[in-house]
């Protein structure tokens, strides 16, 4: 018996989707809502609940560290 095996091109493997992506938060300056960049998108405009349109980028909460020379 012969077993059949499909060849994986590289271009399949290229294509894959990335299992662990980092999404970014935004925070209101108006009303202080933390906000997601997927759901930024899905809107029509980029706008808050509240209506204001200005947005700052909420920092990651690992703090890295690094040794001095």
């Amino acid at each position: 018996m012969s077993e059949e095996s499909t060849p994986i091109d590289s271009a399949e493997i290229a294509m894959a989707p990335a299992t662990e992506k980092f999404d970014v938060i935004y925070k209101c300056l108006r009303c202080g809502t933390n906000v997601t960049n997927t759901e930024l998108t899905r809107l029509p405009e980029i706008k808050c609940i509240c209506g204001f349109r200005v947005f700052t980028k909420v920092r990651p909460p690992i703090v890295k560290t690094v040794q001095a020379i």
